[in-house]
């Protein structure tokens, strides 16, 4: 099975998702992201607390969503 092959089949696989379980994936998809932002935001500011790393993934995300 090639890339585009195994792309068709993944959205013919969502198609057959109802909307409840096609948002639980996005919102799963969307926890997974922000936990490897995290983590990249540890790495780059080992000093950071907890809190400090959820304000500059807040941030991350903020400046997102305005480009």
């Amino acid at each position: 099975m090639n890339a585009a092959t195994a792309l068709d089949e993944q959205i013919k696989r969502y198609r057959r998702m109802t909307g409840e379980q096609r948002l639980a994936v996005a919102l799963e998809l969307h926890e997974m992201s922000c936990d490897i932002a995290r983590e990249g935001i540890r790495h780059q500011h080992p000093e950071a607390s907890p809190t400090e790393v959820e304000r500059l993934l807040h941030r991350r995300l903020e400046l997102a969503r305005a480009a």
